[in-house]
């Protein structure tokens, strides 16, 4: 079921802010592949926020315990891709924002649902957008969404980075990942990276 997700009111962050966003919706190899699809991303990791360096590897984050979670970092060309329009991908196609430390058969906090804003204004631009969401009851259940200042940043394994893009015969991904990019071709295909 594809949701009509309205655009956010205020879009961008203040004019000085990074061109970076950090998101968390569940297995990172699938919000990765959504976001690499976008024209105006330059660039997408894979990796973990929430935790701790020394537990910042994927046997341990897999565990659920390690206060991580599988999360995304994008940067983005602003004069093409505004923040706003990030928000609005991550809640329409990314993950599902109403599953509390879940996203369909990922159990654990490792998938919770996660803004991590680099400052202050990301932080006001993403909770206006989850309350616009709310006061429109989009989702028809509450937005479990956090958003919490970033602290760090780790980068995954070198196996994970562009792991749909590599391996798209893989099960999950044909199960996850490739739905998710083909509801954002259906979603917003004006965004679209051109090929």
């Amino acid at each position: 079921m594809i949701l009509s997700i309205p655009p956010p009111v205020r879009e961008d962050p203040a004019a000085d802010a990074p061109e970076t966003a950090v998101l968390a919706g569940g297995c990172f190899w699938c919000v990765e592949a959504v976001y690499l699809a976008l024209a105006g991303v330059t660039r997408v990791v894979s990796g973990y926020s929430g935790g701790a360096a020394e537990t910042a590897n994927y046997r341990a984050v897999c565990g659920g315990g390690t206060g991580h979670a599988e999360a995304v970092e994008v940067r983005y060309d602003s004069t093409v891709l505004s923040f706003g329009r990030l928000l609005q991908v991550f809640f329409a196609v990314a993950h599902d924002p109403t599953q509390h430390h879940r996203q369909g058969n990922d159990v654990g906090t490792q998938y919770r649902s996660a803004l991590f804003t680099l400052n202050d204004a990301q932080a006001a631009v993403a909770r206006d957008y989850v309350a616009q969401l709310q006061q429109a009851g989009v989702f028809g259940a509450p937005i479990v969404t956090e958003i919490t200042p970033l602290t760090r940043f780790y980068p995954a394994e070198a196996y994970h980075q562009d792991y749909a893009r590599r391996h798209p015969e893989q099960p999950y991904i044909d199960a996850i990942a490739q739905p998710k990019v083909e509801k954002l071709r259906a979603c917003f295909p004006q965004w679209l990276r051109q090929i």
